[in-house]
């Protein structure tokens, strides 16, 4: 299907639900209209209009046959008592002028070809509005006859009853379909909603199965899913609470040890040296940690992400960075406060670590999104290998664990949003973070 024919298509899989039902049956009651009710029409209209005309044409013959006064009486009586005609003769009128009608029905039609075959004369109808008898005159040697037909004997059920009746059942038929496909789509709507806000991280609870049986297995899979995700969640979290136990306590049995060491000339830089080894690799587990956690089961709640950049300018000023950001209005989204304070902390530190001034920047770009912007005057990073270092471990030519950029992603994506890297105004580095709101 080519572009321009989708433009037509409704979105959504309820409307395209509906548009293969309603489809059908509009081109049903189409081919109804057109065969079963046209062709009845037909018919029935010629077989009417043959029989009025022929009763006409019997009463024109009979008043030429006997043209007395005397027989006039006895024709007309018969007339009005078997054809139930109001009929008279004016011997002084002439045929109306014969107005052209801009729409003709098939009775129109076929009680004119009637009356040209039965007849034979000049005449005029006038067909009037429902419930005025149909009037017809006919042209005679020495008058004019007028004959009054009731419009039974010429229309059958009104045609705006049959359009009324299509359209009706058309619309109660859609109302259903709709009523019907509205009640199965929503539990598809809720289960991509659930996804949503599960992807998000946010607590979702189980979703209650409904529809038809495929949605009802997709929800029931989604439960077992988010219940098997959390699960997981809670013993890689628990597990690594031991394993940072059970690290950090040598560490800190190793420091004790040498804060107990004599002191003197000799070994004091040796000692100096070891301590901050010790420093190096208990910064390293932690980093690790953070890395498998990831944003562990914290909870989401409402946080001002200007309030969280403050923060992290004020911390890395304190460390002797030189950090340029001006708070503006709040900013509140629905966030894992800790974990997006890890996120950005780690972008701050990895660009004051790498730079002389650091500038923050957070605005709304959008309707539903949010950009914060972390820039440095560092040595910046060559574009083709910009996405490398967002894998784990790539430490790059300047040390460190190479986890910071991958935690402060993985936290991100995490929340719904991305980070990407690009070239700063400052002549370093910029981070972007997007983040929905």
């Amino acid at each position: 299907m080519t572009q321009p024919r989708r433009r037509w298509l409704p979105r959504s899989l309820l409307g395209r639900s509906l548009l293969i039902i309603l489809i059908p049956l509009v081109l049903v009651q189409g081919v109804v209209w057109q065969v079963f009710y046209r062709s009845h029409l037909d018919i029935l209209s010629r077989r009417l209009s043959m029989a009025v005309a022929g009763e006409i044409g019997g009463v024109v013959a009979l008043l030429e046959r006997f043209p007395g006064e005397g027989d006039r009486e006895w024709i007309f009586r018969g007339a009005v008592d078997r054809s139930e005609f109001g009929i008279r003769l004016d011997p002084k009128a002439e045929l109306p002028r014969d107005r052209r009608r801009f729409l003709v029905g098939v009775v129109e039609r076929s009680f004119g070809t009637a009356m040209r075959e039965r007849v034979g004369l000049p005449f005029h109808v006038t067909w009037g509005d429902d419930p005025d008898p149909v009037v017809v005159q006919v042209r005679l040697s020495d008058s004019v006859l007028r004959v009054e037909v009731p419009r039974k004997r010429l229309f059958t059920l009104p045609i705006y009853y049959f359009v009324g009746f299509l359209v009706g059942s058309a619309a109660l038929l859609g109302a259903v379909a709709v009523y019907f496909m509205r009640r199965q789509v929503r539990g598809i709507e809720r289960l991509a909603v659930a996804a949503d806000a599960f992807g998000r991280g946010q607590d979702v609870a189980p979703l209650r199965p409904e529809g038809a049986t495929e949605v009802r297995a997709a929800a029931a899979a989604f439960n077992d899913m988010q219940d098997r995700v959390q699960r997981f969640l809670r013993q890689r979290t628990e597990m690594l609470a031991g394993v940072s136990h059970d690290l950090r306590t040598p560490l800190t049995r190793l420091r004790l040890s040498l804060a107990l060491l004599p002191a003197d000339a000799a070994t004091e830089a040796d000692i100096a040296d070891m301590n901050a080894d010790l420093a190096e690799m208990d910064r390293m587990i932690g980093g690790y940690l953070d890395f498998v956690r990831g944003v562990g089961l914290e909870a989401t709640e409402p946080v001002d992400v200007t309030e969280i950049l403050t923060e992290a300018a004020r911390q890395a000023r304190r460390s002797g960075a030189e950090v340029e950001f001006t708070p503006g209005d709040p900013l509140i989204l629905p966030l894992r406060p800790e974990a997006m304070r890890r996120a950005i902390t780690n972008l701050v530190d990895n660009a004051s670590r790498h730079g002389k001034h650091v500038r923050l920047k957070v605005a709304r770009l959008g309707a539903d999104l949010v950009g914060v912007t972390v820039e440095d005057d560092g040595p910046g990073i060559p574009e083709e290998r910009r996405e490398d270092v967002f894998r784990p471990f790539a430490t790059g030519a300047h040390g460190g664990t190479g986890l910071g950029l991958t935690i402060a992603r993985d936290i991100v994506r995490a929340h719904g949003g991305d980070i990407a890297l690009d070239g700063s105004q400052l002549g370093g580095l910029c981070a972007r973070i997007t983040l929905p709101g």
